[in-house]
């Protein structure tokens, strides 16, 4: 089933993102990567800065997360993982789907150019990479990263409902 997270899933939606991201170690670069890969404080932030989490459950227990966050114009898609155990059981295309029906805007994903795995499940659900000369404009305009993080990074989007956002 799929839900909004509560206030009381927060240790089990750190763990999933650790888990998930863990994927990530050696892949993207050195200097992004960290023990853990989000810290509780980072969630934390992310919390108030309007990412909403949702989860997919199973019997109880979490098995997926994927944050939303309005900015301006558009809807993010943030920190999508599924447990490492749980990968490619349909739970994060069920999470996206979901999460797509609920905005009206354009919807924008960000990840690491190095995850080819990530991009690949994106584009195999109708997203498509923003032209390279797009990527930083929109990873300035719409995210807050680092100056390193937008170097190693790529933005997906879909073309229907993106007409207004300059993509190319």
């Amino acid at each position: 089933m799929i839900r909004p997270c509560r206030q009381q899933d927060l240790e089990q939606i750190w763990d999933i993102i650790n888990d998930g991201a863990s994927a990530y170690k050696g892949i993207i670069p050195e200097d992004r990567w960290s023990e853990p890969y989000m810290t509780r404080e980072k969630l934390h932030s992310e919390l108030e800065d309007g990412v909403v989490f949702w989860g997919y459950e199973l019997d109880g227990a979490l098995l997926g997360v994927m944050g939303v966050q309005n900015v301006l114009d558009v809807t993010l898609i943030r920190h999508a993982y599924v447990r490492t155990s749980q990968r490619r059981c349909g739970f994060g295309g069920m999470l996206l789907r979901h999460l797509e029906k609920l905005t009206t805007r354009p919807v924008l994903i960000g990840t690491w150019a190095d995850a080819s795995w990530a991009i690949h499940f994106y584009e195999k659900h109708g997203f498509r990479l923003a032209p390279a000369e797009a990527t930083e404009q929109l990873l300035r305009r719409y995210w807050k990263v680092p100056a390193r993080q937008i170097e190693t990074s790529v933005v997906l989007f879909r073309e229907k409902g993106s007409e207004n956002l300059a993509i190319g």
